[in-house]
């Protein structure tokens, strides 16, 4: 148990910590986009998935719980190396805007679109969750409708999103380092994979307002 301890409280151990729950985030952001997609087949697609989802009952809550834990494993982990990274590296280096392993765009605004998707996720739960929705006959795609009906939410939607694919961008490549994948002959490959990613996850979510638009 003591060597457990001893690994995880480590940098390395941390940015591992860090990594996996980034990971279990990005399965997440892939699932529920390929969720959210139904919109596109009209109101009966979208709330026939909702319906399944929450069907699912104890597994859901599971998930979710999982989601919670790995995401204040996440936090803790980004806040606690931010500040040791800091303590450590007084000096700020240039920024590398050509990618790769130097200092990137993406890896220096890490901790302020981290905290910025933290502020998303807070706003996006409040206003959608089953928990916190006006508890009224109103089906799923009517609430994401009528959300989606308020001009600075879209607007605010839509630049989260880009600073999710900021995120996610940086996340998964590094996630992909920090697990051992980081072999000049590898790595390339990941981050062309983690900048598509990237895309597909800021595209597929930040057209949705406009495709609940074009139905109405």
């Amino acid at each position: 148990m003591n060597w457990v301890v001893s690994t995880f409280s480590t940098s390395i151990g941390k940015k591992y910590l860090m990594a996996v729950s980034g990971m279990l985030f990005l399965l997440f952001l892939a699932v529920h986009l390929v969720g959210n997609l139904t919109i596109y087949g009209g109101a009966e697609a979208f709330n026939s998935y909702s319906e399944h989802l929450h069907a699912l009952g104890p597994l859901l809550a599971a998930a979710e719980v999982l989601l919670v834990l790995a995401a204040l494993l996440h936090i803790t982990m980004g806040v606690t190396l931010f500040f040791q990274n800091r303590r450590a590296r007084p000096v700020r280096y240039a920024v590398d805007k050509t990618g790769g392993g130097g200092r990137t765009i993406f890896s220096q605004t890490m901790p302020y679109t981290g905290l910025a998707i933290l502020v998303f996720v807070i706003m996006h739960l409040t206003a959608v969750s089953r928990f916190f929705v006006d508890r009224t006959q109103k089906t799923a795609f009517q609430v994401v409708t009528e959300l989606f009906s308020n001009e600075l939410y879209v607007a605010l939607y839509m630049v989260f999103m880009v600073i999710v694919a900021f995120h996610v961008r940086h996340g998964l490549w590094s996630a992909f380092q920090t697990v051992g994948a980081n072999h000049p002959k590898y790595m390339p490959f990941f981050e062309k994979l983690s900048a598509i990613f990237a895309i597909i996850v800021g595209v597929g979510f930040g057209t949705l307002p406009m495709a609940i638009s074009l139905m109405n």
